[in-house]
């Protein structure tokens, strides 16, 4: 279990002792990777019935590193486990390239680049960014870092990474809205 200070709280749902044990196992496996973790704060909230959507899950995660501060917002249809699973995997993507940073490892493609959202496939969570150069890359729900996948609208202005690792080519990673200058 995690030794790092670690507060769960729980918004319009009743406590779970099986979630919270969920959780300190994801922030145990945070801590294992990087043991520099100061503190850790997850909000699990269940937002009010959508005729349409049914219920809605929202996992709120705060981490605190020496000299930063992360956090991150997943929600998801009917299912908390995966907004929690989504949440710690972004978490985990950033400490990754927390430790590369302070490797030295920092690649120059690691340059956030600016691009538009052209399409989006929501029913698959999978969607596409034009580049400035005009070449377009492929982007996964899981790649989104702020807001959330489901917020995202074709012709909205991102930030992203370009990951040149993936097997299936060129892909764009920490995708975010509403970090970047407009000049």
């Amino acid at each position: 279990m995690p030794t790092v200070p670690l507060q769960v709280t729980f918004r319009h749902m009743p406590h779970s002792d099986a979630v919270e044990t969920l959780v300190r196992g994801k922030v145990a496996k945070l801590e294992e990777f990087y043991p520099a973790l100061i503190s850790c704060r997850v909000v699990i909230e269940k937002e009010a019935l959508h005729h349409q959507q049914g219920q809605r899950f929202n996992v709120r995660l705060d981490l605190h590193v020496p000299g930063h501060e992360f956090a991150t917002t997943r929600e998801h249809h009917e299912d908390f486990d995966i907004a929690i699973r989504e949440a710690f995997d972004v978490a985990k993507r950033w400490l990754e390239d927390e430790v590369r940073q302070q490797r030295g490892d920092v690649k120059l493609h690691d340059t956030p680049q600016r691009g538009t959202v052209v399409r989006l496939v929501a029913d698959e969570r999978f969607g596409f960014i034009e580049k400035a150069d005009g070449g377009e890359l492929y982007f996964s729900a899981d790649n989104v870092v702020d807001p959330s996948f489901d917020a995202l609208e074709p012709g909205m202005k991102v930030q992203f990474i370009e990951d040149f690792g993936a097997e299936e080519g060129p892909q764009a990673k920490r995708v975010s809205v509403g970090r970047h200058s407009t000049g």
